[in-house]
């Protein structure tokens, strides 16, 4: 395998330029971020200041000796360095250092070295003792490691005192297979840079705690200041501090803004003051409402308070233009320089409804019920357009984002929290940009193992991406991105409506054990609706049961309680019309009566999941939103003084006090805003997956038979993929791979000229040689440039032959008639070569060969590229332009395990004509299979394989045969997701 090329490689003189791309934002364990950069000549005071805050014992664990300062040549030493042999990184915050990592490159017997031969370095760090337990040495270890596998060093080493037991931790934990010695009273660590599964899988464990961590403290401050607070009402500053107050915020609230006088204490009963350093309190969240040009004394002021994050509601960054976005890359820059996580700018908000918070840090004024819905969206209007339909049908949520121009806290972010939080079972996310698909495809399998993730993606097509989001360019199709998500496990829907749809059904109902549904009913025409929508969406439904119009809400109750006992059936859907009287009036009033009757059944029977359709059936979908949803939390009391009394209350201590929720209302009863309150006794929503269907389940209730049956379906594929993500599958060995030979191969040809000029396509010997090392035969396509030429070729192969062009206008276009076959003989196959060329063009054109025929069967694709976004696709399908033109391609990503090669051939439309269509016969699929794993692996080996195109594929019931190949090399493109952690950068 080829190195990566230098980033920045030496000028004329052999000096290294400042290595700016070793530069790099991190989150940290407790979620706070730190700016890891190089150490230069410039950084003197700031070491000695660094040093001077360090503990004597950890300058003891550090020296080996009581070293209380730091000499003159001790400063020039740790601060003047090549960048090759001798490399500082610190770890800055507020842009002081916080820790410190140096190598020096070593020979075998421990002395200063250079060279390529010299391939050990010793590693020291020095952590401040305040900052200590924060996973900085970690985060440390891994980007010097990084920066000296860059510089050709394999090998680090490393003197530990054995009582230092934190730093010895810090090695051992990394995942690196190492060696470990005592001697001299001194632990002697050695151990390769070279990443190790085990490693890369501490490395992303770290991340993932550390970004969950990050977006909970942004969701669970203890105190709150909104900034830019105005004195008059309206306006965005004052309606957040409202909106915060009315939801009963448990921690402590505070107004800030330059503009208030000196003698204005309080406001809504809230503590004011003109700058968050004048609050004298550690404040955790900042909501900043102030003009957009304002925002950097804002950040400042937070900063040097020790904000742990900002909810950035000012708008005028990158949605407004050039101007815009370089505001906003200024922001991130400043804010993470402090250590803090940005929300926004141009963001709607946020909410968490845990009673233990009650925050609405939104524009929202009146906040979701408790559920177990997480949100996340990266648009404002679609944010409020979520929030109002859940609302409306009794839906819960645990939390939400709105992120605006997501110049930070991204989906990906939210991911990580809603793996990690207890009180969200179902994660939806609206999302218009991925900024990085391998990630965000990484994180939502593990995710969705444990919980549903639902997504719909505005923005799907090319040149659309939202202004502001850095986001690598993709060539793939948008149908390939659902493809390859779907295999992550994420439930990708098209529009803000299925997204509530699936949401509502995946949280409030427990997953189907396979696609067969039961439906019943008082409409047999609307039963028939349902029956079809069912087939539509691949479903089995069995014969609808018609109840007649004349049915109660009795005979529905039984009815349900049969179905779901019945073994042959995995969900059910109930429809329902209105009754008519007998005046011929409709009766809307039983909706309740059949909503209690519909509870019923599904708490008592099998844990199957439950829908109802309706036709004009309000009150029967109102019933059934509120009959199980957890109710908002009662407001407190309204205290002597007005609203802002008891946020004054709340402020004078710093304590989180319990919450008066006062006087319930009374249960039953319809409130002004919203459903009826669950009686007393009602179960909040359960754990998904968990207890049966009415165990504080809401059955979801939807106006059209498509809408109910689409979010099943999306359920029934979800919960398949569960099962089988339980047995994910395999990447097989082959022994007759060659790895090592291939590697040399594609070495060589590189050297040729390929890797400078941007990339070369092999000729087909070439590629022939290099996919025969994989175990991939390609039958030989003879040139025939002449008719005698042609007659020798098949003289070489044997008859029967084909002769075909290989023009790119004509290649792969059979239906063009540039193909001939089951030529038997001499005579044939000049009669063909001249009707190809009467009609086609002169055979220097048409570049005719001669390939002995392959066994009759199905011509397929299979093909392997390298997307700047996705990464290594592998896609198959069959050949020729229909397919091609109706988009029937499966997809799936590298490295494709035998379950993933076995789902991709299925996974096509066409499928039925490998498997015995119309009574012809199956072909060979386990030779297809086993075709799709090695080109994976090859591609996977050697990422300077970039492109590989087998076309076409002849698969007959007893083998296949590979009639064309072409392979594409190019220098490995850089990998964002195989480094050390860091936030995406500007």
């Amino acid at each position: 395998m080829q190195p990566p090329m230098e980033r920045n490689p030496p000028d004329r003189n052999g000096h290294h330029a400042y290595p700016a791309h070793w530069e790099a934002d991190v989150v940290l364990r407790d979620g706070g971020t730190a700016r890891i950069r190089p150490i230069t000549p410039d950084d003197a005071q700031r070491l000695v200041s660094f040093y001077e805050q360090v503990s004597d014992e950890s300058k003891y664990y550090r020296f080996f000796a009581p070293y209380p300062r730091l000499s003159d040549k001790d400063v020039h030493r740790f601060t003047h360095h090549d960048y090759v042999d001798r490399v500082g990184l610190a770890a800055t915050v507020g842009g002081e250092f916080i820790a410190t990592v140096r190598y020096d490159r070593i020979n075998a017997q421990g002395r200063p070295s250079s060279g390529p031969d010299a391939d050990l370095a010793e590693v020291a760090f020095l952590v401040q003792d305040a900052h200590q337990g924060r996973g900085v040495a970690s985060a440390l270890l891994e980007h010097i490691g990084a920066v000296a596998r860059e510089r050709g060093i394999r090998r680090f080493v490393a003197e530990v005192l054995p009582a230092n037991s934190k730093m010895i931790k810090v090695f051992t934990d990394a995942g690196y297979t190492q060696e470990r010695s005592f001697e001299d009273g001194v632990v002697h660590l050695e151990f390769g840079l070279e990443p190790t599964d085990r490693s890369v899988a501490v490395q992303r464990a770290r991340e993932h705690r550390a970004e969950s961590r990050s977006v909970q403290r942004l969701l669970a401050p203890g105190s709150v200041a909104v900034v830019g607070a105005g004195r008059a009402p309206g306006g965005v500053g004052r309606t957040a501090l409202r909106n915060l107050l009315a939801a009963g915020y448990t921690g402590r609230t505070y107004a800030v803004n330059r503009a208030f006088p000196d003698d204005l204490t309080e406001l809504d009963g809230v503590p004011a003051h003109r700058s968050v350093a004048g609050i004298g309190e550690a404040v955790d969240l900042a909501v900043v409402a102030v003009p957009a040009e304002r925002v950097p004394e804002v950040v400042a002021d937070c900063g040097e308070s020790g904000v742990q994050g900002l909810v950035v509601l000012s708008a005028g960054y990158a949605e407004s233009g050039a101007a815009g976005r370089a505001r906003q890359r200024e922001l991130v820059r400043q804010a993470r320089s402090y250590g803090m996580r940005i929300i926004g700018p141009n963001a709607f908000g946020i909410i968490n409804t845990s009673e233990a918070v009650r925050l609405n840090a939104s524009l929202a004024p009146e906040p979701p019920a408790r559920g177990r819905i997480g949100l996340f969206t990266q648009s404002g209007a679609i944010g409020i357009a979520l929030l109002s339909g859940l609302y409306r049908r009794g839906a819960g949520l645990s939390s939400f984002i709105s992120a605006g121009n997501r110049a930070d806290v991204s989906g990906n972010d939210f991911l990580q929290y809603g793996y990690e939080d207890p009180d969200t079972d179902v994660v939806l996310l609206y999302l218009e940009s991925i900024g990085n698909p391998r990630k965000f495809t990484r994180l939502a399998r593990r995710t969705a193992a444990a919980k549903p993730v639902v997504v719909v993606k505005g923005a799907r097509h090319s040149g659309s991406t939202p202004p502001g989001h850095a986001v690598p360019a993709t060539r793939i199709p948008d149908a390939t991105v659902s493809a390859l998500l779907r295999q992550a496990g994420v439930v990708r829907v098209d529009t803000v409506t299925e997204l509530v749809d699936a949401g509502l059904l995946l949280a409030g109902q427990p997953l189907p054990a396979g696609p067969r549904v039961a439906i019943l009913g008082n409409s047999e025409s609307l039963g028939l609706l349902t029956y079809d929508a069912c087939l539509a969406e691949g479903l089995r439904p069995l014969r609808p049961l018609d109840l007649t119009t004349a049915a109660t809400p009795a005979d529905f109750r039984a009815a349900l309680a049969r179905a779901l006992a019945d073994g042959m059936c995995d969900a059910v859907v109930v429809t329902a019309i209105p009754w008519v009287g007998e005046n011929g009036a409709t009766e809307s009033g039983d909706g309740e009566v059949l909503a209690t009757a519909l509870r019923e059944a599904a708490a008592t029977g099998e844990a199957k999941p439950v829908a109802v359709v309706h036709v004009e059936m309000g009150a029967l979908a109102d019933a059934l939103a509120a009959a199980t949803s957890t109710a908002r939390p009662a407001p407190e009391p309204m205290p002597a003084g007005g609203p802002g009394a008891g946020a004054a209350a709340r402020n004078s201590s710093p304590a989180r006090p319990a919450p008066d929720r006062g006087a319930a209302p009374d249960p039953g009863r319809r409130t002004p805003d919203g459903p009826a309150l669950p009686a007393p006794g009602a179960t909040p929503e359960g754990r998904f997956g968990a207890g049966r269907a009415g165990d504080g389940r809401r059955i979801p209730a939807y106006p059209a038979a498509e809408r109910a049956v689409r979010a099943l379906a999306e359920a029934v594929k979800y919960a398949q993929w569960r099962r089988q993500a339980a047995e994910p599958g395999r990447v097989p060995e082959y022994d007759d791979i060659d790895e090592a030979g291939a590697a040399g191969r594609i070495a060589e040809l590189l050297s040729e000229g390929g890797a400078a000029s941007g990339g070369m396509s092999l000729r087909d010997d070439a590629a022939r040689e290099l996919l025969a090392r994989y175990g991939i035969d390609v039958r030989p396509a003879l040139p025939a440039p002449r008719p005698d030429a042609a007659v020798a070729a098949a003289r070489r192969l044997g008859y029967p032959v084909a002769l075909k062009t290989t023009a790119p206008h004509l290649r792969h276009r059979p239906d063009l008639g540039g193909v001939r076959l089951d030529l038997g003989d001499e005579q044939e196959l000049r009669r063909a070569y001249s009707e190809l060329t009467d009609a086609l063009g002169k055979p220097e054109e048409l570049q005719p060969v001669v390939q002995a025929m392959a066994p009759r069967g199905v011509d397929t694709v299979v093909r392997a590229s390298i997307d700047a976004a996705a990464g290594a696709v592998l896609s198959f399908g069959l050949a020729g332009a229909a397919s091609e033109l109706l988009g029937d391609i499966g997809h799936r990503l590298v490295p494709a395990t035998d379950r993933d090669a076995a789902e991709l051939i299925r996974s096509i439309r066409t499928a039925p004509l490998l498997f015995g269509w119309r009574g012809s016969d199956p072909v060979d699929t386990a030779a297809l299979e086993e075709l799709l794993l090695r080109v994976s692996r090859l591609v996977d080996d050697h990422p300077e394989v970039v492109g590989v195109s087998l076309e076409p594929v002849v698969v007959a019931p007893h083998g296949l045969s590979v009639l064309g190949a072409s392979v594409r090399l190019a220098s490995p493109p850089v990998r964002d997701d195989l480094g050390p952690r860091r936030l995406p950068s500007y």
